[in-house]
């Protein structure tokens, strides 16, 4: 068993049928899918939904994802989203990793947002109220 490190927000899952391949596995793409939710839920939790931020015309973008996978899940198998964000310059920094129900790890990812605010890219001075508390 891994120990777990301290996270500013953990979100309980449960890996769903479809969400696998013919091995039993989950296919890799759904842990963006996975670390993706946990974002909005993080968001949500601390006062802005992703839908309440793009109604302000704030939209958090994609910008790179790295990401090291380590322990397979599959089916059934229930685990926690956790994260950690800092900010450098315009970009915010998501530390996400998904330990499984043993707490062994399964997947290590740093996930880089930028923000954009009426569709136009922005030093990321919106998004920073909502994560003050944070970052």
């Amino acid at each position: 068993m891994i120990k777990k490190d301290k996270y500013m927000f953990e979100l309980p899952m449960k890996v769903r049928d479809y969400e696998v391949d013919v091995e039993g596995i989950v296919n890799n793409a759904n842990y963006l899918h996975y670390m993706e939710h946990t974002r909005h839920e993080f968001c949500a939790a601390v006062g802005m939904s992703f839908r309440q931020m793009h109604s302000k015309g704030i939209d958090p973008v994609l910008y790179r994802a790295e990401i090291d996978y380590r322990t397979p899940l599959g089916l059934g198998e229930e685990f926690t989203s956790c994260l950690n964000i800092e900010r450098q310059g315009a970009r915010f920094i998501f530390y996400q990793d998904i330990y499984n129900s043993a707490g062994r790890l399964v997947v290590k990812a740093k996930i880089s947002v930028v923000a954009t605010c009426g569709g136009r890219p922005t030093r990321g001075d919106e998004l920073a109220l909502f994560f003050k508390d944070y970052i």
